[in-house]
């Protein structure tokens, strides 16, 4: 039976590269994602292409609408929580403490919750796997990111705690941790449309990481042999050396 692997946040950038990567590894693909017409569009363009994958519609903050999805899927032996995303780069002295609540719900409780409704499912697949895409974010601190880097410290800890719980069970727990990834929107939604501004994150900086790249790194974990675990996978481009340095041409 071919092996379910279950995608959060995979209407865009590395959620949508990851789908397809597993895909092409020979996964029945879930897509799930809050905007219908991406992963179905995307679904349909896997199933083109002779891949097992389906679209599910679900907000991962929505604890019953998360636990009705695990409850309707026959087995499941790779979770991919990748839903998330920043919001805002004001200090802690002015941050919004709505923007900060809401990236604490994404980053971290649905990463709880995709976790907890499907752990019965992938602990009975016999070979499991849990895989948060966390951020450097998660292990060092940086002015301006004060709501974000807090979210993604919960979800780093979250995967640690996780992997002490499960430990002699058959289920592996994954983290893998991006520094600068240039996608379609991670800026974007972070500073609230503003186009020129989100383009300046990225200004000058020779070859940031793209989605295709992260996915790869997740790809690569999952199909390790079920012995090997990757506790924790960080992956930045060759121009940034820390979440503070990093190197760009003018």
């Amino acid at each position: 039976m071919t092996a379910t692997a279950v995608v959060t946040g995979a209407s865009s950038g590395i959620g949508a590269a990851t789908a397809r990567g597993l895909a092409a590894a020979g996964f029945d693909v879930v897509l799930v994602a809050r905007r219908a017409d991406r992963i179905e569009a995307l679904a349909e363009e896997l199933a083109e292409e002779g891949h097992s994958a389906r679209a599910h519609t679900l907000d991962v903050t929505d604890r019953p609408a998360v636990d009705a999805f695990a409850a309707s899927l026959d087995s499941c032996a790779v979770l991919v929580n990748n839903a998330g995303g920043a919001i805002g780069r004001d200090t802690v002295a002015t941050g919004d403490p709505e923007e900060w609540r809401a990236m604490y719900e994404v980053n971290v409780l649905g990463v709880l919750h995709m976790t907890q409704a499907l752990l019965p499912k992938l602990r009975e697949s016999g070979d499991g796997t849990v895989l948060i895409l966390s951020s450097t974010a998660g292990l060092d601190v940086y002015e301006g990111g004060g709501g974000y880097v807090a979210a993604k410290h919960g979800a780093h800890t979250t995967a640690k705690t996780l992997r002490l719980e499960l430990c002699g069970e058959p289920v592996r727990v994954v983290e893998i941790a991006p520094g600068m990834v240039k996608t379609e929107e991670f800026s974007l939604n972070r500073l609230h449309g503003d186009a020129e501004a989100a383009e300046e994150v990225y200004a000058g900086v020779p070859g940031p990481l793209t989605a295709e790249d992260v996915a790869d790194t997740v790809v690569w974990a999952v199909t390790r042999p079920a012995h090997v675990n990757i506790d924790l996978l960080v992956v930045r481009p060759r121009a940034q050396a820390s979440n503070t340095k990093v190197h760009r041409v003018r």
